[in-house]
């Protein structure tokens, strides 16, 4: 610089661009920013029913040309699951028929899974609150893992047990799911820690490459404004949300094995729904009271120091876009504070028969299967699938290192047209 010369000072959005360039400088995890999720909920209903949701939506059958049909709309990541009491119906013995055309759909298509392992569901021969149920979960991941290795030569990516904390809840605490009980949450909570904490390590022994995510519910709960008791209450209440990786990490109870290395990819599911009053109605988007969720991002960020990613998200019917906008948006808020996010997954991708009723919840970019197995597609979540990869893309565009550079953050052309 001349002598005497004052420097000029960098415009609003040069420090913006500044800040991106310095902040998203890893690359990412995940193959394409969006994920497309696939609803595999395999647990036992109340009245004894099974669920299957792989098979009832027809993703068991439909995986590859499934796949092919979010490649062509830039999505080359999925999360999508394992049934363990199919693979395992007798103690011991592995079946993977229901799982190797899966995988082999993957990897014929190129694309990248993440694969849940217990997604609620387990073999009806092994009792969950049993010191077995740990032992049993490490051998049928560190099998997994084997089939997974032996067949494809790219990373491996696994979700070990889906929403300890949901199920913990619902299965433990309120008896709405399997194991149908009351007053047993936290004992639930810990033997699937140790259950997750036993699986992450018998897969690393078989490749020490693997990547792990969770998929947490991501929550917020308030008080009443003038009740300070309520609001003392709500928040313990909200807290408990980061329990269950809390223990994973070691920071809770690290007589159950927890280290900061079983935290690698922090999962967050999020929904519209999750936000309430305590032991009141839920906070409507608009509300005062609703917490803007970079703002949740944030804190979850400066918490564990791990890469974020929303795991699940999405919204039902006419709602759909409009959701992926607002996620979109202040996922973006939240990276330009620093926070490192590694994708979005829409979850569930597909409709799908509900849990309790079968009554098809329209959810997804893509419906159930019709004349001459073709899904129909919801062209106002295309397109906004579409528009908010094209401001990704510009994003790319307009970066000139980091990941965005080169495509290494992966945003497809051809979503955007």
């Amino acid at each position: 610089m001349f002598a005497g010369t004052r420097p000029r000072l960098p415009s609003a959005a040069e420090k913006a661009t500044e800040v991106l360039e310095a902040e998203m400088r890893e690359p990412t995890a995940f193959n394409s920013f969006f994920l497309g999720g696939f609803e595999c909920s395999s647990h036992r209903r109340a009245d004894g029913v099974r669920l299957d949701l792989l098979r009832a939506t027809s993703h068991d059958e439909a995986s590859e040309t499934d796949y092919r049909e979010l490649q062509r709309r830039g999505i080359r990541t999925v999360r999508d699951g394992l049934r363990w009491h199919l693979i395992e119906k007798e103690p011991g013995n592995y079946d993977w028929s229901s799982f190797l055309p899966m995988l082999r759909a993957a990897d014929a298509t190129g694309t990248q899974v993440v694969w849940d392992l217990c997604h609620y569901g387990w073999p009806d021969h092994i009792d969950i609150f049993s010191p077995e149920f740990v032992e049993r979960f490490a051998r049928f991941a560190e099998a997994a893992a084997l089939v997974i290795h032996a067949e494809i030569g790219s990373v491996p990516y696994f979700c070990p047990v889906n929403e300890i904390s949901y199920w913990s809840w619902a299965g433990g605490d309120t008896g709405r799911i399997n194991p149908f009980a009351n007053g047993l949450g936290g004992k639930l909570k810990r033997i699937l820690v140790r259950a997750a904490i036993a699986a992450i390590d018998a897969i690393r022994r078989i490749d020490s490459r693997a990547r792990f995510i969770t998929a947490e519910p991501l929550i917020n709960v308030v008080g009443y404004p003038h009740d300070v008791g309520h609001q003392l209450e709500a928040e313990r209440y909200r807290l408990c949300q980061f329990e269950a990786l809390d223990m994973l990490a070691g920071l809770q109870e690290p007589e159950l094995g927890g280290r900061p290395e079983y935290l690698d990819i922090v999962g967050l599911n999020f929904y519209p729904d999750n936000q309430w009053l305590l032991h009141g109605p839920t906070i409507p988007f608009g509300h005062h009271a609703y917490k803007p969720l970079a703002d949740m991002l944030v804190e979850v960020a400066q918490r564990y120091n791990r890469p974020l990613s929303m795991s699940e998200t999405g919204a039902e019917r006419t709602a759909r876009p409009s959701w992926v906008h607002y996620v979109v948006a202040e996922v973006l808020e939240a990276m330009q504070r620093g926070v490192q996010i590694e994708g979005i997954c829409l979850y569930p991708i597909i409709d799908y028969p509900g849990w309790d009723n079968g009554r098809m919840c329209d959810v997804g970019l893509l419906g159930p299967r019709g004349e001459h197995g073709r899904r129909p597609v919801c062209k106002r979540m295309e397109d906004e699938l579409a528009e908010q990869s094209r401001k990704l893309l510009a994003l790319q565009r307009e970066l000139t290192s980091g990941p965005y550079a080169g495509g290494t953050y992966a945003v497809s052309e051809a979503t955007s047209k």
